[in-house]
């Protein structure tokens, strides 16, 4: 559909949210103790902020939850009964305040989760979820959406889009029919738009990432990744804070006679993950682990999803323990 753009004043955001909030669970941006942010469901709007960077978690778990049911179980001695979950009452969500680089990173999950098979679980909540995105005005040293085909204000994965004016109030882009649905709910809230000036702050490209993808196609034994990956403690940070790391384990837990089967977020830079029954791994040291992870978000994506796995967020960069800054490798990767 055809964008359209509207102005929606600062006082009427608070409005709005009110009348999502009645039916609906709205996952937004709140700080914490730490001055840092956090998504949090329904909060009271006065606590939302507007001046974050980056959250500290992305927010996949609202398609993609760190721990999700997939059946339960009962046992007897001559039968197992098993009871499927009932997707129907998934509740619906609405995102608020999320940049585009997360809203983009929903459609990076879409290619995943529906490239054959069409995951049931996470098109349930998909369908669920509405997404009223936030442009961003403020940036650092980590952001680099511009490297990998996106923007401050990219649309990709919104419904709604809203960008600050320079008067505090927001240009909202109407994007979808679920933003369409949106607006219908309170029309007197959007009103037309007469210019102002719209505050985007400004991301350099650090790097080309289709020259990155045409380098990988014959990197595979470079000595890049040994000598980059020395100082990867293997810890996992990088994937549980990535929004399109869509990595996964399935366990069975029992309790007497009853369990459940389970799905929970997982790593391929951890050395269990590739463990064989037998004891062999075939990727059983850590620079193997960290040419897995580039490959497959810059190389084995692109050409089965046609997505990146990647979309510039810079949490896994901020948030090393170990400074193993992915754009800084990206940038050396163009080049080798």
């Amino acid at each position: 559909m055809e964008t359209t753009g509207k102005l929606i004043r600062k006082q009427s955001l608070e409005k709005l949210y009110n009348i999502l909030a009645t039916g609906r669970k709205i996952y937004a941006p709140v700080p914490n103790s730490d001055r840092q942010t956090e998504y949090k469901y329904n909060p009271a709007y006065s606590e939302i902020s507007y001046e974050h960077i980056r959250s500290t978690l992305s927010v996949k778990n609202v398609v993609f939850p760190k721990v999700e049911n997939l059946l339960f179980f009962s046992n007897s001695k001559t039968e197992t009964i098993i009871t499927d979950i009932d997707l129907h009452r998934i509740p619906e969500v609405v995102l608020w305040g999320t940049h585009p680089c997360d809203n983009a990173a929903v459609d990076v999950l879409r290619s995943i989760f529906c490239w054959d098979i069409k995951d049931e679980f996470f098109s349930a909540r998909l369908e669920k979820l509405t997404v009223i995105g936030l442009s961003c005005h403020l940036s650092d040293e980590f952001c680099f959406c511009t490297s990998v085909g996106l923007k401050p204000d990219s649309t990709k994965g919104s419904d709604i889009l809203l960008s600050r004016l320079e008067n505090g109030d927001y240009r909202a882009d109407i994007l979808t029919p679920k933003g369409e649905e949106i607006v219908s709910l309170s029309p007197e809230l959007f009103e037309s738009l007469s210019g102002g000036k719209v505050l985007i702050t400004e991301v350099k490209q650090k790097f080309s990432h289709q020259q990155v993808t045409a380098n990988l196609a014959g990197a595979f034994e470079h000595p890049f990744w040994i000598e980059n990956s020395l100082r990867c403690i293997g810890c996992g940070a990088c994937a549980y804070l990535c929004p399109t790391c869509a990595c996964f384990d399935i366990q069975d837990e029992t309790k007497g006679k009853n369990g459940r089967r389970y799905r929970s977020w997982d790593s391929c830079g951890f050395g269990l993950f590739t463990l064989h029954t037998s004891g062999h791994n075939p990727r059983s040291v850590q620079s193997q682990r960290w040419r897995q992870r580039i490959m497959h978000k810059f190389s084995y994506m692109p050409e089965r999803n046609e997505s990146l796995g990647c979309v510039g967020c810079g949490r896994c960069s901020s948030g090393c323990p170990v400074d193993m800054n992915i754009a800084e490798q990206l940038q050396e990767l163009q080049s080798i």
